[in-house]
């Protein structure tokens, strides 16, 4: 017998989809009837430009282009060429008064609401700051702050003019924040004093120091007083974002709409016309090898790409609030940003999602009466470990859906959620990257959920599986692969004039196709099953991170001669990231040691990527050309043969691979 479905969509949830409406706009627009999913995205990948001037039109992004793609190369794909726009726009279409645009709460209870007045108007006057500084367009801001309404309004602004964002959380160092920024040139900063975690407060002003110093270009920083504390040398946040004067207009491609027409007032904002293509913000890589790859994305590509995912895929509208816990060094922050392009609430919260209790995120959701949850694997296992049952505690009459995504969703929580959440609740697990800052995998309102799987590749995603050689496999893994150009993928990589390493990165494997990295199954009825990274990626906790600010930390300590870390995704759902270090001559690895390594790690980079477990090994293996074998060393973990994962000829001390076999644990050492 098949696997039974855990949720199926009624069929008045089928009808009031906003997938559905879009399907009948697409069969006027061709003359082709949608029978189902399915039928649609075939249409959508076999036709891209028939789809994505679909997606334009049904979502009024602006006149009808003239040319929806103008070449499909990968790399080089060229979307819409000649067509103006600005990502802010359309937030500014949706503006409208009655509901609040961000929820912020707390871990000490407090929470604040942002109107849409009040939104636009600090945006008006954080872009009017950034224009007085000399920014425009191309200028790079950057922030290092907490997952707080201030950095979406510095996004917003900064986006207004053409300039180009860039952010991460302040749980990274000063250290590990420069290897990131740095790289940018930024010439304004935006932070905070500092931010809660766990109970704790944490004053970055030090780090703040340190970064600012490391950024020479700046022409100023401007701080919020998150914690209440002034930094030193630093703009007020409140002096520089007020809410304006409350009479002017709104100007949407600099041609002026009378506030009356939202139902508010607010001060001008202004926003830039930029080509399709103009860079909005830069995330980041893992940085497993070497610094961070800056990955430039544009404001076309990601405004197209997230209208679909957000509004067809995920059904998210204006009566909806839209929370996942993230970070602003994770694209999850971008993804969330995006439900204001539909004019829903979001939800910002800078907290630890199991403080003061495992079901905090639950209560959360039931205080703001979220309607779209997002978390993690690895934060739902806590939940089933603590005993929490969210629907008896709380009160989720409001939400609708719970999406996952950071890592693979076993079968065993999807079902907990169906029994401790609610089993009209949908899981909206969903696969992509910061690649593309969007799913390439999930579920939709119209199809079915079943255990353990993405019900469908997202319409526009020509996704498949294939092996080594290049051909597509069905029922068995293989490697997911992207054959034909989405909107939002990467501009560029930051300083790649020639593109080398952008291709090198998805394109060196599989010429002329993207391949992203990762392993999955695509099943009989066009499900998807992921199980993992295939390359090196840390994936812990939802938040993807590199290896190399480890061995940055580890490596520089004198007790250390070389490091090795890998992550293993667990069958029950769980992430077993232990380091594996060869110590100097003469030195044990003891508890001291073990603590030396850690707070190394800890502080010079963040908690986050302290390893579960530290072990003593007689030796790191590497290739001949000096790699460290990061990718077969997990393989090996995750029940690999060492003779297969990789060729012993290829290595330089192939006896190792035994060792590493041998001391791979089973399943209950790990419990």
């Amino acid at each position: 017998m098949g696997v039974e479905p855990q949720w199926v969509p009624s069929e008045r949830e089928i009808a009031a989809a906003k997938l559905t409406d879009f399907a009948r706009f697409a069969a006027a627009r061709t003359g082709s009837p949608f029978p189902d999913y399915h039928a649609l995205w075939q249409w959508s990948v076999a036709d891209p430009v028939a789809f994505w001037g679909a997606v334009w039109a049904y979502f009024d992004l602006g006149p009808e282009p003239g040319t929806v793609l103008a070449a499909t190369d990968m790399p080089g794909a060229q979307w819409f060429p000649g067509v103006r726009l600005n990502y802010v726009d359309q937030v500014l279409r949706h503006a409208r008064a009655g509901r609040p645009a961000i929820v912020h709460v707390s871990e000490d209870g407090s929470s604040r609401e942002l109107s849409w007045a009040e939104l636009l108007g600090r945006t008006a006057s954080f872009a009017r700051t950034l224009r007085e500084h000399g920014v425009s367009p191309g200028d790079r801001v950057v922030g290092y702050l907490p997952n707080i309404p201030e950095a979406v309004i510095a996004f917003l602004a900064t986006a207004s003019l053409g300039a180009v964002w860039s952010a991460c959380g302040q749980d990274y160092t000063a250290k590990a924040a420069l290897d990131r920024l740095g790289q940018l040139e930024p010439v304004l900063l935006v932070t905070a004093d500092g931010y809660s975690y766990g109970g704790r407060t944490f004053d970055r002003r030090d780090e703040i120091a340190t970064l600012r110093a490391g950024l020479p270009g700046l022409r100023a920083t401007v701080a919020v007083r998150h914690l209440g504390s002034e930094v030193p040398g630093a703009l007020d946040w409140d002096a520089v974002a007020t809410t304006g004067n409350g009479d002017s207009a709104i100007a949407v491609g600099g041609a002026a709409a009378t506030a009356d027409e939202n139902g508010f007032a607010t001060g001008e904002l202004i926003t830039e016309q930029v080509p399709f293509d103009h860079p909005l913000w830069v995330l980041y890589s893992s940085g497993t090898t070497g610094k961070p790859k800056g990955i430039v994305h544009g404001h076309g590509g990601v405004l197209i790409e997230h209208v679909k995912s957000i509004v067809l895929q995920l059904d998210i509208g204006p009566d909806d609030v839209f929370f996942w816990y993230t970070s602003p060094s994770w694209m999850m922050w971008n993804f969330q940003v995006a439900g204001l392009l539909a004019g829903a609430t979001i939800v910002t919260y800078a907290g630890n999602p199991a403080y003061p209790a495992p079901d905090a995120l639950w209560a959360l959701a039931a205080r703001t009466r979220t309607t779209v949850l997002g978390t993690s694997p690895g934060y739902l296992l806590g939940c089933i470990k603590a005993g929490a049952v969210p629907r008896r505690d709380h009160d989720l009459s409001a939400l609708r859906s719970v999406g996952i995504t950071g890592s693979s969703l076993p079968p065993s929580s999807a079902l907990w959620l169906r029994d401790a959440v609610g089993e009209r609740v949908q899981v909206n697990s969903i696969s992509g990257g910061t690649d593309v800052v969007a799913p390439f995998a999930g579920s939709v309102p119209t199809v079915p959920v079943w255990p353990g799987e993405l019900s469908v590749p997202m319409l526009g995603v020509a996704l498949d599986a294939w092996d080594a050689t290049g051909a597509p496999v069905r029922g068995e893994v293989g490697e997911l692969v992207v054959t034909a150009p989405m909107p939002s993928m990467p501009v560029s990589f930051w300083d790649d004039p020639d593109g080398s390493r952008y291709r090198a990165a998805y394109f060196d494997i599989f010429p002329g196709v993207w391949r992203h990295g990762d392993w999955i199954t695509i099943t009989a009825r066009g499900s998807i099953v992921v199980h993992g990274r295939s390359d090196s990626t840390l994936n812990r906790h939802g938040i993807r991170m590199g290896s190399a600010d480890i061995y940055q930390a580890v490596e520089a300590l004198p007790e250390v001669a070389e490091a090795l870390v890998i992550g293993v995704e667990l069958p029950d759902g769980g992430y077993w990231m232990p380091l594996f270090v060869t110590l100097a001559p003469g030195i044990e690895l003891t508890a001291e040691v073990k603590q030396r390594i850690a707070t190394a790690i800890r502080t010079e980079v963040s908690p986050r990527h302290v390893p579960d477990e530290i072990v003593p090994a007689p030796g790191i293996p590497h290739t001949r050309t000096g790699k460290k074998l990061e990718v077969p060393i997990k393989k090996i973990f995750q029940g690999g043969d060492p003779t297969q994962v990789v060729a012993r000829s290829a290595v330089d001390d192939p006896d190792l691979l035994d060792w590493y076999a041998a001391v791979r644990p089973t399943s209950s050492d790990r419990t």
